[in-house]
């Protein structure tokens, strides 16, 4: 998948430049957030990336290069190249939907993102789990969507049969088949649980597509 190759170069250090401190995750997240509301402005891209602005102009910098993004007075937007790249991914991995804590999350902050078919390279988790926790999350929880029912991995029990609220929530919003999983990441703040829901989906991608 080229799009997950140029994610992967946009990160890598350079010989006149120190390691770069954004991640694939902060890729995934500036060309998301440009393709569902753009023009948005250096400033904004910063809160929205939880980067210092310098580290902000770099990333944005590097995207430009790629001709990912160009930016104009009112702020960055993406290119026609970009706007593919945000398609492949938007079609393959779901909006964060926020949803209440429950037994099977772990912070006052929980955001849900569906990965579709991805069910069969989940395991038990774990790289989920890692994935979030390194991107500063307090950890993800994965369910498996199989038979009209959330299931953790190697759990036959629908996890939200107690918690139709939830439950409606993910199907309206998320609207999951067969063979999709859904990633919640955690936190006690909102844009830490968003960065580890959507550094735990990119993993599953990855490993979808190995």
């Amino acid at each position: 998948m080229k799009t997950l190759e140029i994610i992967d170069r946009i990160t890598k250090k350079t010989e006149a430049a120190p390691f770069p401190s954004f991640t694939p995750t902060h890729v995934f997240i500036i060309i998301e957030a440009l393709g569902l509301s753009a023009p948005i402005g250096r400033t904004k891209l910063s809160s929205v990336l939880q980067l210092g602005e310098g580290v902000t102009r770099t990333l944005i910098k590097r995207l430009q290069k790629e001709g990912i993004i160009k930016s104009t007075k009112f702020g960055c937007v993406l290119t026609n190249f970009g706007k593919g790249i945000f398609l492949d991914l938007s079609s393959r991995i779901s909006e964060g939907l926020e949803i209440p804590p429950s037994q099977y999350t772990l912070g006052r902050f929980n955001v849900a993102i569906l990965v579709k078919n991805s069910a069969k390279v989940v395991g038990y988790g774990v790289e989920q789990r890692d994935a979030a926790i390194k991107a500063g999350a307090l950890g993800a929880t994965t369910l498996i969507y199989t038979k009209e029912k959330f299931v953790m991995p190697g759990a036959p029990e629908d996890a939200f049969k107690d918690l139709p609220e939830i439950r409606k929530m993910l199907i309206e919003r998320l609207k999951p088949k067969e063979g999709d999983s859904i990633i919640i990441g955690s936190a006690d703040d909102e844009k830490s649980a968003k960065l580890g829901a959507k550094a735990a989906a990119l993993e599953t991608l990855k490993k979808i597509l190995e």
